[in-house]
């Protein structure tokens, strides 16, 4: 299940120039997506060692849906649809402290396994470039003369400066 990731910090203006058809990147603002998901487990921690009550409940719940929506700004549609199966709405304005945690908790959960997944692609990206690098390694380029004792390995023992000079 591990795909092709692709984080890009800004527009890249000269693609959209010349009109190329680029993938949609899956992550648009890597920075945001961390913030929001520190920012969600000291929430959670917060909200479990509290006793909160029907305000804190309510702020929590704002917190809640707020970071969604700034979630959704910043991934892309797939990832988007992958989010909304996973979460669900409150029943109402003040939700119960077990409600929040779960909400909290599935949320988190999500995050972790999303960067978990950025981290295998890139692993895998990774592997492959090695992967190509050392077959273009071995492929080599033409062996030349080998040098005689005292002639120069990089000219193959020719004593004339080459061609341009």
């Amino acid at each position: 299940m591990v795909e092709q990731v692709e984080v890009v910090e800004d527009d890249e203006p000269e693609a959209a120039a010349e009109g190329e058809d680029s993938p949609e990147p899956m992550i648009t603002e890597p920075g945001k997506l961390m913030r929001i998901a520190v920012m969600l487990r000291e929430v959670q921690g917060e909200a479990r060692r509290a006793d909160a009550d029907e305000g804190g409940r309510s702020m929590l719940r704002q917190v809640h849906e707020r970071a969604m929506a700034e979630l959704c700004d910043v991934l892309s549609s797939d990832l988007q649809d992958e989010l909304s199966q996973f979460s669900f709405e409150f029943d109402s304005d003040a939700p119960s402290q077990s409600e929040i945690l779960i909400a909290q908790a599935q949320l988190i959960g999500w995050l972790e396994g999303l960067f978990q997944g950025i981290q295998a692609a890139i692993f895998n990206q990774q592997a492959a470039a090695q992967k190509q690098l050392e077959a273009m390694r071995q492929r080599g380029l033409p062996q030349g003369r080998p040098a005689g004792p005292g002639q120069d390995q990089r000219s193959g023992g020719d004593s004339s400066p080459g061609n341009y000079l």
